[in-house]
């Protein structure tokens, strides 16, 4: 039996959790926060090595043979000539680039022009549009940067005491703006379109590749971001998807292929040689907040107990939940609509139960996109806090035409570095193979069938997509 961990740098914590390497068994954990504020937008990255050695106090990774690192996407931290700082890092939530993104789209000949060339369309939070923010914002820094890593990429370089070899992997690349999972290759021309001239970029990592062995000889695997690592903590595979529930949402799914280019669709790799096409939509749980609010609920699980005394269709009102314009269909500057009043409808259980069927139509949606291109989707992953509501649990697998998995709660993103740390020390050992990862136990779950109940959700799709149809006719090209 060997000993792994797998670190994960959250915006606002790290996690830890040390395994057995054979069958991924949680043998220790550890959490620190970290000290700053949640919400900034400027870090300096020397906070997330201090939560990092927190975390890990107690002799926590004592017999650790290798480590791997996740953290949080899209965060840019810039280097100058000799590796030092320009200024703090940028983190992955920051929404200060939206004109620069709106720019950078413009400036390349369009939506479909970026998909071509990198498998998506810059928003604010990747870093080419972030780095587009600092030529036009801060030229001065922006002049001086000679490099560019993500927070995982800088973590991995910290523990093996800054080599002159930076590398990443093939997911946290595939987030960056200038790197195309398709072709697996940078588009430097990119870097220099956002920031005004070229910059060293880390070397893109197999995914069983070592990033390198510190001293001490613990080696460090390649890393990732951390919708990757969780995707690989899940033990995701062909045929999954993951629907996750925020305020705004996401559908990915496990793909053998990149996915031919579109502006509704985000062409990531994953973690394991795979790749992770990606379809966001903008509304979500913001849609059962929004009605919770309207009808006097005061939380979700009321407004769900409420939507379970309806009835599939909800007495004929259909919620359109484009409150903050849409993502799928494209309709950035729509609003939400409500049809078949009729005064038998107009009570508020139905309208409870519109919400969670609008929400999850919408959502639907988006796994269409995915079919449409020739994905499949087996079963579906619900991850988030309304995941647990029994509303969402009782109508997503008709209306999703597919088995869902409510795993339970779990640091997957940390369980996905210490795969990729076993996977990576099994091959250093030769132990295991670069195309067969550690077969570790998939996540504890609770199991959700369509059963009997699948042609009324397809009813009720049905007079979701006519109402969005009335209204937003042709909108939805997929």
């Amino acid at each position: 039996m060997g000993i792994v961990a797998g670190l994960d740098s959250s915006s606002d914590a790290t996690r830890i959790v040390v395994c057995d390497t054979d069958t991924g068994a949680v043998l220790r954990q550890g959490h620190a926060p970290h000290p700053v504020d949640a919400k900034a937008t400027d870090i300096d990255p020397q906070t997330w090595l201090l939560s990092l050695g927190e975390a890990a106090t107690g002799g926590l990774l004592e017999g650790v043979e290798a480590i791997g690192v996740c953290a949080q996407a899209h965060g840019v931290v810039p280097l100058d000539d000799r590796g030092g700082l320009v200024r703090p890092a940028m983190v992955g939530n920051d929404k200060r680039a939206q004109v620069a993104a709106a720019d950078l789209v413009e400036t390349l000949g369009g939506r479909d022009a970026w998909a071509e060339a990198v498998g998506g369309v810059p928003q604010s939070g990747l870093p080419v549009a972030k780095l587009r923010w600092l030529a036009r914002t801060e030229p001065e820094h922006a002049r001086r940067i000679a490099a560019v890593l993500q927070p995982h990429d800088w973590l991995v370089w910290q523990l093996l005491g800054r080599p002159a070899r930076r590398t990443t992997d093939r997911g946290a690349a595939s987030g960056t703006g200038y790197w195309s999972a398709r072709t697996g290759a940078y588009r430097p021309d990119l870097v220099e379109l956002a920031l005004g001239h070229q910059v060293a970029l880390p070397e893109v990592l197999g995914p069983a590749e070592p990033a390198g062995t510190t001293p001490e000889g613990l080696l460090i695997s390649a890393g990732t971001g951390e919708t990757m690592a969780a995707a690989f903590g899940l033990g995701l595979g062909t045929g999954d998807a993951v629907v996750s529930l925020g305020a705004s949402g996401s559908v990915m799914a496990v793909h053998h292929e990149a996915l031919a280019p579109g502006a509704a669709l985000t062409s990531y790799a994953d973690a394991t040689g795979m790749h992770l096409p990606v379809v966001s939509v903008t509304n979500a749980v913001r849609t059962l907040r929004g009605t919770a609010e309207l009808l006097g609920a005061e939380s979700l699980d009321e407004l769900s107990a409420l939507a379970l005394k309806s009835t599939p269709g909800s007495s004929g009102l259909v919620l359109l939940p484009y409150l903050e314009g849409e993502r799928v269909p494209h309709l950035p500057h729509s609003a939400g609509t409500l049809t078949g009043l009729r005064r038998e409808s107009m009570r508020p259980e139905h309208l409870a139960r519109a919400s969670f069927e609008g929400m999850l139509c919408g959502l639907a949606d988006a796994l269409d996109v995915l079919r449409g291109r020739g994905v499949e989707v087996r079963r579906i992953f619900l991850l988030g806090a309304a995941a647990a509501l029994p509303a969402v649990q009782a109508l997503a697998p008709a209306l999703f035409g597919a088995q869902v998995v409510v795993p339970q709660p779990a640091d997957y993103a940390a369980l996905g570095a210490a795969r990729q740390a076993a996977w990576a020390l099994g091959v250093a050992r030769g132990t295991l193979a670069p195309s067969a990862p550690p077969a570790w136990q998939g996540a504890a779950a609770q199991i959700l069938e369509p059963g009997d109940e699948l042609p009324v959700g397809q009813a009720v799709r049905q007079q979701y997509v006519a109402a969005r149809e009335q209204i937003h006719p042709g909108a939805f090209g997929g």
